[in-house]
C-alpha cells in the first residue's frame, strides 16, 4: 500500500448522506494496541480517496490510513469496537462504503455523521412483493430520538422509518434497489446492525431534557 499517516493526526468533522456507493469486502483483520486494524478491498471510493480522508464502513465514520493495491486500511478504536459491529468483522465480510460529503455535492439521503448510537438487532425480515420489511430494535440512545417517518442510518444506509410497531422497534420498508445495492441481502433474524439516530432528533431530545420536559419516547422502562 501507499504513504501511511497516524489517525490521531487527522480530524473527523466530515459527514455522510446514507447513500451507500459500493459494498466492500473484509480482506485483513490484525489487533492491535488498543484496538484493530481492518484492510477493506473496494473499487469506486479508491478513486480519489486519500490516506487522511474519512469513509463510513457499514455507517462508522473512520479514518483511512493508507490506500492502494485495490484497498484501503483503517484503524479501528477499542471505543469504536465497544460501541459498533465492528470488534465482530471477521475476513471476507461485505460492508458498506461510502465517501465523506463533498461541497456542492447532492445530499441524497440525511446528514449522517457515522457516530453510531449503539448496535441494533434485526427482529425479523419479511418480503413483501419485490420489497422487504426489516424489523429493528433499536438500541436506547437512537430509540429516544427515532419516530415514525423520520430518518435512521443503518449500517451506514439512510432509511425512512416506516413505522414503529412499539417506541424501541423501528420498521424499514427496503426498495429492491436499496437491497441489491447494499449489504442488507446478508441480514437475518439476529443480525447485528449499527444504528445512527437522525441528528435533528438527537437535538430535540436533549432540548426537552435540558427543559426538564418529557423526552422522546424511548424503550419501556427507559
Amino acid at each position: 500500500m501507499g504513504s501511511r499517516r497516524s489517525a490521531n493526526e487527522l480530524s473527523e468533522k466530515n459527514v455522510f448522506t446514507g447513500i451507500v456507493e459500493e459494498v466492500g469486502r473484509v480482506a485483513a483483520v490484525a489487533a492491535r494496541e488498543g484496538g484493530r486494524e481492518l484492510v477493506v478491498q473496494a473499487r469506486l471510493v479508491l478513486s480519489d480517496l486519500r490516506p487522511g480522508d474519512s469513509v463510513a464502513v457499514d455507517g462508522v465514520c473512520l479514518t483511512a490510513t493508507d490506500v492502494g493495491d485495490g484497498a484501503f486500511r483503517v484503524d479501528v478504536s477499542a471505543t469504536t469496537l465497544a460501541r459498533t459491529t465492528l470488534g465482530r468483522f471477521e475476513v471476507g465480510r461485505t460492508v458498506n462504503l461510502e465517501r465523506a460529503l463533498a461541497a456542492g455535492d447532492r445530499l441524497g439521503g440525511h446528514i449522517v455523521q457515522g457516530h453510531v448510537d449503539g448496535v441494533g438487532c434485526v427482529l425479523d425480515v419479511a418480503e413483501r412483493g419485490e420489497a422487504r420489511e426489516i424489523d429493528i430494535e433499536l438500541p436506547d440512545d437512537a430509540a429516544r430520538c427515532t419516530v415514525e417517518r423520520g430518518s435512521v442510518a443503518v449500517d451506514g444506509v439512510s432509511m425512512t422509518v416506516a413505522a414503529m410497531p412499539s417506541p424501541a422497534v423501528a420498521r424499514l420498508a427496503v426498495i429492491p434497489y436499496t437491497w441489491t445495492h447494499t449489504n442488507f441481502a446478508r441480514l437475518r433474524s439476529g443480525s447485528a446492525v449499527n444504528v445512527e439516530a437522525d441528528l435533528i432528533g438527537r437535538y430535540v431530545a436533549k432540548h426537552l431534557e435540558s427543559r426538564g420536559e418529557a423526552p422522546l419516547p424511548g424503550p419501556p422502562g427507559s
